[in-house]
């Protein structure tokens, strides 16, 4: 499979040495530096685009490998007040397009188990929810994109809360997350329920970037040859009851 890096940052070179370890080749690597080169790309030169870049570039990024008709699979955060353009512009492209707030397998599972959690804590009001997610000091997006799945999953599930805030003060509806950005560490996401006799907490610890990595090759792979709008559930397959 021919892959563009667009992005070229540590995750980037992550992807692209494990994408070399399947036996993928690497066409191009775009960043900053040489971004322009970009548009010379199409669906005769390249079989997918993995985009791990920054938030302000990523919505331009997107526009552009749909309207070059590349395939795209999206790992950057803290872009999504315009999704439904890139949706709508991927319709109209007949276009594919692969979004995840994490990529991580074992994220994705755990995405599961919290939707599973909040279905079994509905109707018990005695526990309140609070979210802790810590990353590195690099990372722009607060909070990240993976505690927003985490929350539309207990926002879905749990009546009493009908919106997230950042922060741990909180108003009866609100859920709360708690974001911090220590040293070098890839990513802990916590959520914690706590009544006035016990807590229930599951717990998501990654040690390395290569997870995350290995799953965005993994969705740029199934992705080849399918037009429309997909995510890990879409490539995980349907989720138990």
């Amino acid at each position: 499979m021919r892959i563009i890096l667009l992005g070229y940052g540590k995750m980037g070179k992550v992807i692209e040495g494990l994408a070399l370890e399947r036996g993928h080749t690497i066409v191009a690597r775009i960043d900053e530096a040489n971004r322009a080169e970009f548009d010379q790309y199409s669906p005769d030169t390249a079989d997918v685009v993995i985009e791990f870049s920054h938030p302000d570039a990523a919505v331009q990024n997107l526009r552009d490998c749909l309207t070059l008709g590349l395939p795209v699979v999206c790992g950057t955060t803290g872009w999504l007040d315009h999704r439904a353009e890139i949706e709508e512009l991927c319709h109209q492209r007949n276009g594919a397009f692969f979004y995840a707030s994490n990529y991580s397998i074992g994220v994705n599972l755990f995405f599961r188990l919290n939707r599973t959690l909040a279905r079994l804590m509905a109707r018990q009001s005695q526990y309140r929810v609070t979210m802790t997610e810590t990353h590195h000091v690099h990372k722009l997006d607060a909070p990240s994109g993976t505690a927003l799945t985490l929350a539309e999953g207990i926002l879905a599930h749990v009546p009493r809360y009908t919106t997230w805030v950042l922060g741990a003060e909180s108003a009866e509806n609100e859920l709360p997350i708690i974001s911090l950005r220590e040293g070098e560490v890839p990513g802990t996401h916590a959520i914690k329920y706590s009544s006035g006799v016990d807590d229930l907490e599951i717990i998501h610890t990654a040690y390395s970037r290569e997870g995350f990595a290995l799953g965005a090759v993994v969705a740029a792979e199934w992705l080849a040859g399918r037009h429309g709008i997909f995510s890990m559930d879409d490539l995980l397959g349907e989720e138990p009851r």
